[in-house]
């Protein structure tokens, strides 16, 4: 599969990594702008310095928001500085409102593949979307609906989920998505288990109780309640069975719960380990199946300036990475390459050949080589020179050419000890 085809409709978390190059001079002013802000917003993307003030800006604003409305339910606190609060909770609700507007502009960033208007509708619908709107929305309802202002207020509790953008931070969190992703069907039956049994228990227990507790177990939403309390091993002890059967109904119940309860526990406990073994063999993958090497391009390499796209490639080599200072750029086919940049390339191995014998020699004054022609040397056929650095250049060996004090000497042979014996040969 081609690393440089995109047609998924999964959003761009990374930009970095997306390749949105925002000092490509081939695209408008106006989209690089876009891209610049993009960036901004995107937490974790830290390549600049305006980048990471806004992750740090972004996580303080919400952290004085969150610890604000925490002071607020302090009657003492409150009536002392109410005032301050509110004033601080405008501006932090300010900040949410404009990095909602930010991020509704640079919503065809995160999704390429969708046209500017179909992106913006697709964030506003997001989970994200609606975290972010729910974040600064609520605290402007009451101004036009004050008879709802305390279900407004309830709303703003959404603002805590915010707090999962760090998780672009930690990988282990995002272990945990993915387990709860790939897990997802397993724990829906175990929920959908639990729900049978806890509506079965309910109405059972109310069938028995009701006769005999008529004001405790007055209907099923009773029942469902101490069945919530039993099934899940919490026994407030508000409402339990005073009758022989419905003790006995409420034993079986209470060893039930604890093998349910078990069971979305297993699961994910398993999803953990095969995560982390899967992780783990990824780790450790042989490293002969792919080869890379890392170039970086001059001003006159004729890539300079070509999208990848246009680059023409041996099948079976791919361009993995592009490195650009501090930003590690996904080779995608738009990708314009420029002076400076660094390309890590690879290839697949070549299976059933013979392997390459190469070494590396360091010609020293005493050494036979020393001061003589190429074409002047006395070396097997079996093997080559590919190879000289001199001073960190690399130069390709012609006949003329001339050794120095200290050059080093790639040399390949096609037999395994074929260098050895032509290296103690020149030095005798």
């Amino acid at each position: 599969m081609s690393m440089l085809d995109n047609n998924n409709d999964n959003p761009v978390h990374d930009p970095a990594l997306a390749g949105l190059d925002d000092e490509d001079t081939t695209i408008p002013p106006s989209e690089r702008f876009r891209r610049k802000i993009f960036k901004m917003v995107s937490v974790g993307v830290v390549d600049v310095f305006i980048n990471q003030f806004y992750d740090v800006l972004s996580t303080s604003m919400l952290v004085i928001n969150l610890l604000i409305t925490i002071l607020n339910t302090y009657s003492q606190i409150r009536e002392k500085y109410g005032f301050i609060f509110d004033q601080v909770e405008l501006v932090t609700v300010i900040f949410f409102a404009v990095d909602y507007v930010l991020r509704l502009y640079t919503a065809k960033c995160l999704y390429p593949n969708r046209s500017h208007f179909r992106a913006v509708v697709k964030y506003i619908f997001s989970f994200t979307g609606i975290i972010d709107f729910l974040s600064f929305f609520p605290y402007f309802m009451p101004m036009f609906f004050p008879a709802g202002a305390a279900v407004f207020k309830m709303f703003r509790v959404a603002r805590i989920l915010r707090l999962f953008r760090i998780n672009a931070y930690y990988d282990s969190l995002n272990v945990i998505t993915e387990v709860l992703m790939r897990k997802r069907q397993q724990l829906m039956s175990s929920i959908f288990i639990i729900l049978v049994m806890m509506l079965a228990s309910s109405l059972c227990m109310y069938s028995i109780e009701n006769p005999e507790q008529p004001e405790v177990f007055s209907n099923a939403f009773s029942g469902i309640w101490w069945s919530v309390s039993t099934l899940l091993t919490v026994g407030y002890g508000d409402i339990y069975p005073v009758t022989t059967a419905g003790k006995v109904m409420g034993i079986i119940i209470a060893f039930l719960g604890v093998g349910i309860v078990a069971i979305p526990t297993g699961i994910i406990s398993a999803g953990f380990v095969e995560q982390y073994s899967r992780l783990q063999s990824i780790g450790n993958g042989e490293e002969q199946d792919v080869h890379f090497i890392k170039i970086e391009l001059k001003e006159h390499d004729k890539w300079a300036g070509k999208r990848v796209m246009d680059l023409s490639l041996p099948e079976g080599m791919i361009v993995a990475v592009i490195i650009r200072g501090e930003e590690t750029l996904i080779p995608r086919g738009i990708v314009r390459l420029k002076a400076g940049d660094q390309l890590i390339i690879g290839a697949d191995s070549i299976k059933g050949n013979k392997p390459v014998y190469l070494k590396e020699i360091t010609i020293r004054r005493s050494h036979r080589w020393n001061g003589q022609m190429l074409k002047d040397l006395d070396i097997s056929r079996q093997t080559f020179i590919v190879m000289i650095k001199r001073n960190n250049k690399t130069i390709i060996p012609k006949g003329d050419f001339i050794f120095h004090e200290d050059d080093n000497v790639i040399l390949y042979s096609k037999v395994r000890n074929r260098i050895s014996e032509d290296e103690k040969k020149d030095e005798l």
